[in-house]
């Protein structure tokens, strides 16, 4: 970390019940949450709207997980990339389903609905200013309603700004989201270096 940020042991009021949380489901604080405490009122905000986000999504926590792989892939955000590639292998099934994800989502075997969403979540971290009514279309045309395209920009364009911030302060990847597979790994680091 770039900056200097709350410790554990220095935590208190919501930053440390944050802390606390994570702490409870990972066994650690992950650095993609000390990051905001530079800024202490950041860390509650960025924690609530997130959570709000996430539990009104409208599509399923794959598609969020997927969806954050690809626009990961292209910010490109090594630490996103390999927290959400792990999280990925047993929603996919392997190892190999979410190589073959990363690698070239349009020929991994995913649904033709899958293939679209991740391709406008591509689009969305590439430039988003190139996107226009035909992409909008396809998506409603595999069956996504507007709500749902809602939440696929929104996942994907809340990747872009928080893999950035993540690098840009100098979070880096914790051990815990580091596989021991060389491959993987290598697949994975897709811009900082672990």
């Amino acid at each position: 970390m770039f900056l200097q940020t709350i410790k554990e042991e220095q935590a208190t009021g919501r930053v440390a019940e944050i802390y606390e949380r994570q702490k409870a489901q990972l066994g650690f604080v992950m650095e993609a949450a000390k990051c905001f405490t530079a800024r202490p009122d950041l860390l509650p905000i960025y924690t609530d709207f997130s959570d709000n986000v996430r539990a009104s999504f409208s599509l399923g926590l794959r598609e969020w997980r997927l969806i954050t792989l690809i626009a990961a892939k292209h910010i490109p955000s090594t630490y996103c990339s390999h927290v959400y590639s792990k999280q990925l292998i047993e929603d996919l099934g392997s190892k190999e389903a979410v190589l073959a994800v990363q690698r070239d989502f349009r020929k991994a075997g995913l649904s033709d609905k899958d293939v679209e969403m991740l391709a406008y979540a591509e689009a969305i971290a590439q430039d988003a200013s190139r996107i226009a009514q035909a992409d909008i279309d396809r998506l409603r045309s595999v069956g996504f309603s507007d709500q749902q395209i809602c939440d696929i920009a929104l996942c994907a364009a809340f990747r872009c700004y928080v893999s950035r911030f993540f690098d840009a302060v100098g979070a880096g990847t914790e051990a815990a989201f580091i596989d021991n597979d060389v491959e993987f790994r290598s697949t994975m680091t897709v811009g900082r270096p672990v």
